[in-house]
């Protein structure tokens, strides 16, 4: 049950640059920046698609994320793996709901139970509309920033400041169109963990927040 959880929770850790920054004097001024714009956001959507370790090896990934900043809610939908495929996450202020295909069950959990059970020490993952309160658990720094002025691409990396996890998320933001593209997940021995792109990237399409909580009502319901 818990290996779902574990890769929403490294998927919530990247999302928290899903709406990117201005300009790049320091860190600091990027998150702010795009803690303001998430905030200004109604809804965000987009597709997540690439390759992962999972179980010791590299599987495709194919997933839709969306959040409604306001309300703290988050819904991922897996494509792939086969054995995630259609599986359902919907995570709030206060819980975890799972929707489990295979077993038509749905796994309801504590939101800091499932952060701890992933190894995020604590770590809310339906932040995807807190950057600022969410990365002040990491350690963040600008590695790099590229090509000309207005087409400028800015990298970012996060380690977590607990030292509960040695692994790097590493976030690629476009100045065209100021949103994120891909996203890594490196381990500290330098082996690449998550190779992801972003496309279909949408804000203010009209999200509701009993669309994203829907789950097929005939399923049974298992609390942790």
């Amino acid at each position: 049950m818990r290996k779902p959880l574990n890769f929403t929770s490294i998927l919530a850790l990247c999302g928290v640059l899903l709406t990117p920054s201005a300009s790049a004097q320091s860190v600091q001024d990027i998150i702010a920046k795009v803690d303001a714009a998430q905030k200004a956001a109604k809804d965000i959507s987009f597709r997540l698609s690439g390759s992962a370790s999972l179980e010791s090896s590299a599987q495709k990934i194919d997933l839709t994320v969306k959040s409604i900043p306001a309300q703290s809610i988050a819904r991922l939908q897996f494509n792939a793996p086969d054995a995630l495929a259609d599986n359902i996450v919907v995570a709030d202020k206060n819980e975890i709901r799972q929707y489990l295909f295979l077993t038509n069950q749905v796994t309801v959990t504590s939101t800091k139970k499932a952060a701890d059970g992933a190894g995020f020490g604590g770590l809310d993952f339906t932040q995807l509309s807190n950057a600022a309160s969410l990365l002040s658990q990491y350690n963040v720094k600008l590695l790099s920033t590229t090509g000309a002025a207005g087409k400028r691409l800015f990298q970012l990396e996060a380690m977590s400041k607990s030292g509960n996890t040695t692994d790097k998320t590493r976030v690629f933001i476009t100045e065209a169109g100021w949103r994120p593209t891909r996203i890594q997940i490196v381990s500290s021995a330098g082996k690449s963990l998550a190779d992801l792109n972003v496309s279909n990237y949408k804000v203010n399409s009209g999200l509701s927040v009993s669309g994203l909580k829907k789950l097929p009502q005939d399923a049974e319901i298992v609390r942790q």
